[in-house]
């Protein structure tokens, strides 16, 4: 997927990250599927760089791409869960 929307603005509820997109669009995902932010105290959720790729927090080591988020994708660096 070839996405051109940036991020604009990042804000954390309790229970979500909220992103807004510069195509007017706003996504709000849980932020259980990233669970470096859910751990995270405020002031280290506040320390995110928007790119052009997507939200990266250096100190956490979180990367979230606007493509994933699009796409409905949480952490990929988690290995899934297996079958019992």
């Amino acid at each position: 997927m070839n996405i051109s929307v940036r991020a604009r603005e990042v804000r954390f509820d309790d229970h979500s990250l909220w992103v807004d997109l510069d195509d007017g669009r706003t996504l709000g995902v849980p932020l259980a599927w990233f669970p470096r932010l859910l751990h995270a105290t405020p002031a280290q959720r506040h320390q995110v760089r928007i790119s052009a790729a997507g939200l990266h927090w250096a100190d956490l080591g979180e990367d979230v791409s606007i493509n994933g988020l699009l796409s409905g994708l949480g952490d990929l660096t988690r290995a899934p869960a297996k079958a019992a």
